[in-house]
């Protein structure tokens, strides 16, 4: 009888990434490669028409589908579809690199932080100076309305899966972000900043790509602020 050998468990999940998605194939292509072990990744697609689906699964992503529009929409059925004890969020725009995940997950993993924000340090070209200047008003206003000190309400984040559900958020457009924010801050959580890198995203940005889309979500957020 021929000698059989144990086949080696695959790595234990540190974290499902939550990826919302709108035509990034290109972004995925790139970034599902460079996911560190234990990362697995969760696409979830808003609509895409570029074959953004089929990359995601050749690079063994999960794909799940969120039928109403929007980025919240989007972020909050990722969140839903996870089964990791952390959930980790980013753009599928190649913007940021997935190898920094593990600095943003390894203070929710350690204890020392409930909710850890990628604050992006942008290579030049790489943040519109318009943007820039909606996330630094965005951050100043939360860093009052919560005490939180932000300097970037930043897309690549961390958090627990079950306390990130019991927050109850209900923005399902832009706001989505920074209604985590807040009402981690409202829940007393620990909530910190650490550096990560920035570059050029691949393809024009579906939410703050024009004037119109970055005035929507301006309006989103603030609506959050007010409430």
């Amino acid at each position: 009888m021929p000698e059989q050998h144990a086949q080696p468990a695959p790595p234990a999940v540190r974290a499902d990434v939550v990826l919302p998605c709108l035509d990034e194939a290109e972004g995925l292509a790139w970034l599902l490669p460079r996911l560190p072990e234990g990362m697995h990744a969760i696409v979830v697609d808003n609509g895409s028409t570029d074959g953004s689906q089929d990359v995601a699964r050749a690079h063994g992503a999960t794909v799940v589908t969120a039928d109403v529009k929007g980025f919240g929409s989007a972020a909050h059925t990722g969140l839903e579809a996870a089964s990791a004890d952390i959930v980790a969020f980013m753009d599928a725009d190649a913007s940021l690199d997935p190898a920094d995940l593990p600095k943003v997950v390894g203070p929710v993993e350690d204890g020392t932080a409930d909710l850890v924000l990628g604050r992006r340090d942008a290579a030049r070209g790489a943040w519109p100076w318009h943007l820039r200047f909606a996330n630094r008003e965005l951050a100043r206003r939360t860093r009052r309305r919560t005490g939180v000190v932000l300097h970037d309400l930043g897309p690549m984040r961390a958090a627990r899966r079950e306390a990130l559900l019991a927050l109850d958020l209900t923005d399902r457009r832009s706001g989505y972000p920074l209604e985590m924010v807040v009402s981690a801050s409202d829940a007393g959580w620990t909530v910190t900043e650490v550096d990560v890198p920035y570059v050029q995203r691949k393809g024009r940005s579906k939410v703050t790509g024009t004037p119109l889309g970055a005035w929507r979500a301006v309006q989103d957020m603030s609506k959050v602020l007010a409430r």
